[in-house]
Order: structure tokens, then C-alpha cells, then sequence
């Protein structure tokens, strides 16, 4: 059985009060309430310290049912409730080895990594796949996360895991390997200005036909783009074409 204390280990454990200036963490608040009004995916910060929820978005995606303050005052049990049990189990071995990993790097680099996986979300009879990133906002002296940021959105995979780690500046990224317990560099996935611009266009809501008008191509070249990018991302949709090219900042 899962216990809230499974997901705070000693590797990121925050033994120091960090300073909780009221300012400092009012405009934190503030700036990302801003951003989740403007973005289709769900926000919510987490306090390392207090382990707690620090806040949580109004986006109905990561709430099942609940409000956004019942969300807060959940915290972690929110976890143990909503994501099934066997997943639970993946998520406590991937938070683990997870804050390790990021521990390998110096405080400057912290600030630049993000980690990534896909499980369920539980609500009433139904249950939806997403895509849960974790990216740290504020660290401790001692180099841990002190404030993390975590951003929801629904699941471009079909099943659970894929569980990634990047650090922005490096093309390469690593993925957790559930089987051997570790992180193993991958090569990263690199697109032709041409298939950028295709997904990006696509990403704004143009039509292939209205794609060839904008990059005076013809609609074959257009299709010929695609067709590497999804290939090259390993997707079947543009959806999930989308999802993968923003995940690994190819936009």
C-alpha cells in the first residue's frame, strides 16, 4: 500500500525552512495564475517543505469533479485517491529515481530540467490518460526543489509510462526504463525547418491546403512533411504529433 510519505524521499527531502517571503511567493502565485488562464492544460505548484499543494488551477482536467481549493487541501492524498494503485506504485519508483537523477546536476542546470510520464486519472467510472510534467520553479540552498511547477495535459500515448527526462539546451533527452530501474540517454529527435512549420501551422488551426498557400509549397510537398515528422516523432495523429514536438521543444 502507497503512503503520502512514499513520494518525499531523502534525496529531496527539504530539511531547512526556506524563507516563505509572503512578496516573493504572492507574485509566484500570481504570475502562474496568469499563465493558466491563457493555456488550455492544467497548473498546480508544489511546496517540497510543507509538502503540500501550493496551488492548483481551475482547469477541470486534473480535478476529477472536485474544486480547485478541495484539489489544494487534498495535496498528495489527491494521488493515492485518483491514479490507480499499480500506477501509484510507478510513480513513487519514478519520483525516486527521478530526484536523483536531477541531484547529478549543478544548481544552475536544475533550473533548466523537466520531467515528464503518463498515467491515469480516476473519475467516477471513467479514467483519462495524461501527460504530467514536473519542472522546478525555486530551489533551496542546498540545491533541492523547494517549489515545483507541474503541468497537465491530456495524454498524446495509450498507455501508461514514457517517462522522459530533459534538460533545455541539449538535444539529447533520457528515458526511464520501468524494467532495468534506470535512466538511459536517447538520441533527440531532430526536424527540417519545413516540418517544424508544418506542425506549427497545423498547431494554429490551418487546413494542408491552407499550410502549401502559406509556405508556397504544394500540397504533395506539404503531405511529404508530415508524413517524415510523424515519423520521425514516432505519432500517428497530428494531435499527438503536436503533443511530441512540444515536449521535446521543438517549437
Amino acid at each position: 500500500m502507497i503512503d503520502i510519505k512514499d513520494f518525499f524521499i531523502a534525496s529531496n527531502t527539504v530539511h531547512n525552512a526556506p524563507d516563505y517571503d509572503s512578496n516573493v511567493l504572492s507574485t509566484l502565485i500570481h504570475t502562474v495564475e496568469s499563465f493558466a488562464r491563457v493555456t488550455y492544460q492544467s497548473i498546480y505548484l508544489i511546496d517540497y517543505y510543507k509538502q503540500e499543494f501550493l496551488y492548483v488551477s481551475d482547469n477541470p482536467l486534473f480535478l476529477c469533479g472536485h474544486t480547485a481549493k478541495e484539489v489544494k487541501e487534498l495535496g498528495y492524498s489527491f494521488y493515492l485517491k485518483y491514479v490507480p494503485e499499480d500506477e501509484q506504485k510507478m510513480l513513487v519508483e519514478l519520483n525516486s529515481s527521478g530526484f536523483k537523477f536531477f541531484d547529478t546536476f549543478d544548481d544552475v542546470d536544475k533550473y533548466q530540467c523537466s520531467m515528464s510520464c503518463h498515467f491515469h486519472l480516476k473519475s467516477g467510472t471513467k479514467s483519462k490518460l495524461i501527460n504530467h510534467q514536473l519542472t522546478p520553479i525555486l530551489l533551496t540552498d542546498e540545491g533541492k526543489i523547494w517549489i515545483g511547477m507541474c503541468v497537465v495535459s491530456l495524454s498524446s500515448h495509450k498507455t501508461v509510462g514514457h517517462a522522459e527526462f530533459h534538460k533545455k539546451g541539449n538535444l539529447n533527452y533520457w528515458k526511464y526504463s520501468f524494467e532495468g530501474h534506470r535512466w538511459k540517454e536517447c538520441e533527440g529527435i531532430a526536424l527540417k525547418e519545413e516540418e517544424i512549420e508544418v506542425l506549427r501551422l497545423s498547431a494554429a488551426g490551418l487546413t494542408m491546403t491552407e499550410i502549401a498557400d502559406r509556405m508556397c509549397r504544394s500540397l504533395d510537398s506539404i503531405k511529404f512533411y508530415k508524413r517524415h515528422a510523424f515519423e520521425k516523432l514516432g505519432v500517428t495523429n497530428i494531435t499527438e504529433a503536436i503533443s511530441r514536438a512540444t515536449l521535446n521543444k521543438l517549437f
